[in-house]
C-alpha cells in the first residue's frame, strides 16, 4: 500500500497535549450517533384503545343512580352516549325498560299513520253534522301517548351517562307521563259533551292545570329521588282519578247510549291496568321478594310499563268507540 493511501490520524487539541481520534472518526458522526440515541430514549405514545364497559353492581354505583336496591347487578354507570345508544343492543337491567316502550312507541306511530290515512277530516267545517266529529281530540292523545313512551325509551337507555342528564331525561320522562294522562281525557270529554262545549271546556281546562301543577311540582330536583317514589304515584293517580267525575256526568247525559257498556268496559279495562302497573312499581314486586332474582328480567318497572301500554291500548280502543259514535249520532 502506498504511503499516501495511508491516513494519518487527526489530532484535536485536549488541554496541553493532543488526543488522536481515529480514522473515518468526526464530529458529525458523534452528533447523529447521539441523536439517534436520544430517539431510542423517547417513549412511543401509546395507542389509544377504547375501554370496554363492564356492567356494575348496585353498590359499585354513584349514589345519584341507587333507586332500587332489590335489583342487584347488571347496571351501566358513567357510560358515554355512544356507549349507552349502543347498549340498546345489549342484556342489562334496563334493556326490557327500553323495550318494552320503545315497541310502544313504533306500534303507536303505525295506529296514527293507519288512522291519517283513514281519517282525512282533522278540522272539519262543521263538527255538528252527522259524518263530521274533529279528529284532533283522537289525535292528541295518540301524540301524548307517543311522547310517553318515547321519552321513556329515551330515559332508560340514557339515564346513565351523567348525574346532570340523569335528572334532565327523568323531568322529561314525568313530563311525558304527564302529557299522556292529560291527552287521555280529550277523546271521550270532547266527543261526550261535544254538544254542550261548555262542559267539554271546564273539564280539560282542569286536567290540564292539574298536568300543568304535577310537572312543575315534579321539576324539583329532589323530587326524583326514590324517596318520593309514592308522592310521585300518588300524583299521577290524583289525575286519573279526576276522570270519576266527568265519567258520571257522561253517563248521566248519555244513559240510553247502545254502545255504553262497551265503552265503559274499556275505560275500566285501562283504569285496572294503570293501578294494577302502579301497584308494582310503587312496591317494588318481585325483587323485593327475592332480592337478585329479577334483575334483568321481571322486575317491578317491567311490570309497569307492560301495563302502561296494556292500559294506553284499551284507551285507544275506547276512542274509536266514541269517535264513531259522535261521527253517526251528530248533535
Amino acid at each position: 500500500m502506498d504511503q499516501d493511501d495511508q491516513k494519518e490520524p487527526e489530532t484535536v487539541s485536549c488541554g496541553n497535549s493532543k488526543c488522536k481520534i481515529a480514522p473515518g472518526d468526526d464530529h458529525d458522526g458523534d452528533e447523529s450517533s447521539g441523536a439517534k440515541k436520544r430517539k431510542k430514549k423517547k417513549k412511543k405514545k401509546p395507542q389509544k384503545t377504547r375501554k370496554r364497559r363492564e356492567l356494575m353492581s348496585f353498590s359499585e354505583l354513584p349514589e345519584y343512580m341507587k333507586d332500587n336496591e332489590y335489583i342487584l347487578n347488571y347496571y351501566r354507570a358513567e357510560w358515554s352516549i355512544r356507549d349507552a345508544f349502543f347498549s340498546v343492543f345489549s342484556f342489562h337491567n334496563e334493556s326490557l325498560n327500553v323495550w318494552t316502550h320503545l315497541l310502544g312507541f313504533i306500534l303507536f306511530v303505525g295506529l296514527t299513520v293507519a288512522n291519517i290515512m283513514h281519517h282525512d277530516k282533522f278540522f272539519p267545517v262543521d263538527a255538528m253534522n252527522p259524518g263530521n266529529a274533529a279528529r284532533w281530540p283522537f289525535f292528541v292523545f295518540l301524540g301524548g301517548s307517543m311522547f310517553c313512551l318515547l321519552s321513556s325509551s329515551i330515559c332508560h337507555l340514557f339515564c346513565c351517562h351523567s348525574h346532570n342528564l340523569n335528572i334532565f331525561l327523568l323531568r322529561v320522562d314525568y313530563a311525558g307521563i304527564t302529557a299522556m294522562i292529560i291527552t287521555s281525557f280529550f277523546p271521550p270529554i270532547y266527543y261526550i259533551f261535544q254538544c254542550t262545549p261548555r262542559w267539554y271546556f271546564i273539564y280539560l281546562a282542569a286536567i290540564t292545570s292539574m298536568g300543568i301543577f304535577t310537572i312543575i311540582t315534579l321539576l324539583t330536583p329532589s323530587l326524583s329521588s326514590p324517596k318520593y317514589r309514592g308522592f310521585r304515584a300518588l300524583l299521577f293517580a290524583s289525575m286519573g282519578l279526576f276522570g270519576i267525575v266527568p265519567a258520571i256526568h257522561a253517563l248521566v247525559v248519555n244513559w240510553g247510549n247502545p254502545q255504553r257498556n262497551v265503552t265503559l268496559l274499556y275505560e275500566l279495562g285501562m283504569a285496572v291496568f294503570y293501578l294494577v302497573g302502579t301497584g308494582f312499581f310503587v312496591g317494588r314486586v318481585p325483587e323485593r321478594l327475592k332480592p337478585g332474582w329479577f334483575d334483568r328480567v321481571g322486575h317491578s318497572h317491567q311490570i309497569f310499563h307492560v301495563f302502561v301500554l296494556l292500559g294506553a291500548l284499551s284507551h285507544y280502543a275506547a276512542a274509536l268507540l266514541f269517535l264513531d259514535w259522535r261521527d253517526h249520532v251528530g248533535c
